[in-house]
């Protein structure tokens, strides 16, 4: 393979980079072949290769040889290149990538050049009107600021003071709020803020993981986002293969009912558990379990509109095969799944929690008893002067803390090097919380969060719009 150019170089690197690609050695000269096969028509080969990729289901923006080879073989089998680079065929699919927890970038604050704050709820509060100190003497009361100071400055003064940290138990039945200097005996909540107030000081870095989009780009994306109306994510919770008559063949009526739709779904969502008793040490019948995923290959492949149209993610319950129960959890294991991927090429199995991007949208799943674990871990109860709702109360806990499970470790362990796949800073546009409590769809300051319910035990399930972002609460008739 002959080396590509200098100028052919630099065109590959620009592009790849308006895209949000960083490209390898090796993936670029595997692009760069690819433009030689159109010599007449390098900006629309290159357009297309590019499109296509953004179909991907890539688990990171720094693309290799074998990320770029994969699609360039699609291409090139089809003998379609130059044709096929009308807004017609481009947009014929969904612009959706996957994001593997593990793959989430995690930042650091530096404090002299404050570029940005690894404590995030920090950095929010000293930017809240609220929580700073005016530049200039103004008349304020106390209830007017309640400037941040730490507990360590606490030490000798009278009055009242505000202080941010974290709820901890040192001694049994004693709870206490500290931060890195000292600790209290008196907590509060700490406030929300809005999305775009984020993004203006994130200085162009991307907290989702989906790769860095630059204007150009997310404008051309948002102009096809319109254009999504009949776009729509099929998401369903607790499907246990291990049982036929109460899972599996209702599946079968809810997969029939989609492939007679005019546009079928662009992607399904399944989430576990996928068996009915915990994968644990005591549980002998993973070759079962895997002949079962097999079973749902053949059943999605029967359905041949929603095998060629559609796509399919998996994403782990909490009493799933895997490692260890502590978040974020990796994907199904692969001895699992073979079965199913022969059926269906392209399905895409991934970590608990995940994200995925739609164009310019942002959604977050996350499969985990939450509401119970929160209920039982609830120090103080909730008020009930603006709503009664757990649910609703378990959105406001989440998204004030930024967090998508801010328990304590001795309740919820957590991969304390990928804490940060969990945060929800900025403020995604969606949030889907799988659950085995009740369906429910609740959208508080823009944010949509739903839960679609627990299929397995009550036959519900959700349909999302994204570019809508309408949320449709169904179930079978029992």
């Amino acid at each position: 393979m002959a080396a590509p150019s200098a100028a052919t170089r630099r065109k590959l690197q620009r592009k790849f980079k308006l895209r949000g690609f960083t490209l390898k050695v090796d993936a670029l000269e595997e692009a760069a072949a690819f433009l030689a096969r159109f010599p007449d028509a390098e900006d629309d080969a290159l357009d297309l290769l590019l499109d296509e990729l953004d179909k991907e289901p890539l688990q990171s923006s720094i693309l290799d040889r074998d990320a770029v080879r994969r699609v360039v073989a699609l291409l090139v089998e089809a003998d379609e290149a130059v044709d096929a680079a009308s807004p017609a065929a481009t947009s014929a699919r969904s612009a959706l990538r996957v994001v593997d927890s593990f793959v989430v970038p995690r930042f650091h604050y530096d404090p002299i050049k404050k570029v940005f704050y690894e404590y995030v709820l920090l950095q929010r509060l000293a930017r809240d009107i609220y929580f700073s100190k005016p530049a200039f003497d103004t008349v304020m009361t106390e209830d007017d600021n309640c400037e941040i100071t730490s507990i360590q400055s606490l030490i000798g003064c009278t009055g009242r003071r505000w202080i941010m940290g974290v709820i901890s138990q040192l001694e049994e039945r004693q709870f206490y709020l500290e931060d890195l200097t000292g600790a209290v005996n008196t907590c509060g909540f700490p406030p929300l803020e809005d999305r775009e107030a984020s993004l203006s000081m994130l200085m162009g870095l991307d907290f989702f993981g989906g790769g860095v989009i630059p204007t150009e780009e997310t404008v051309r994306l948002s102009t096809l986002e319109k254009k999504a109306m009949n776009d729509m994510f099929v998401i369903l919770s607790d499907v246990w293969l291990d049982n036929y008559e109460k899972t599996m063949e209702k599946l079968g009526v809810v997969l029939d009912g989609y492939d007679s739709l005019e546009a079928v779904p662009s992607l399904f969502v399944l989430m576990g558990n996928f068996c009915s008793r915990p994968c644990n040490l005591a549980f002998n019948s993973f070759e079962e379990l895997r002949l079962q995923f097999g079973k749902l290959g053949e059943m999605i492949a029967a359905r041949s509109r929603l095998k060629e149209h559609s796509r399919f993610l998996f994403i782990p319950g909490p009493d799933d095969a895997g490692p260890s129960k502590a978040l974020p959890r990796c994907a199904l294991p692969k001895y699992l799944t073979e079965e199913l991927q022969k059926h269906i090429p392209n399905a895409i199995f991934v970590s608990n929690p995940c994200r995925v991007k739609f164009y310019t949208q942002e959604i977050v799943f996350f499969r985990q008893d939450l509401l119970y674990r929160m209920r039982r871990s609830c120090l103080i109860p909730p008020t009930t002067e603006e709503t009664s709702d757990p649910f609703e109360h378990l959105v406001a806990t989440i998204t004030h803390q930024s967090h998508l499970c801010p328990l304590p470790l001795t309740v919820q362990p957590i991969i304390w090097s990928y804490d940060h796949c969990l945060r929800l800073y900025p403020t995604p546009h969606t949030i889907v919380l799988g659950d085995k409590s009740d369906q429910k769809a609740f959208k508080y300051t823009g944010i949509t969060c739903f839960n679609p319910g627990s299929f397995a035990n009550d036959s519900t399930f959700a349909a999302y719009r994204p570019c809508t972002k309408e949320v449709e609460l169904s179930a079978l008739e029992s």
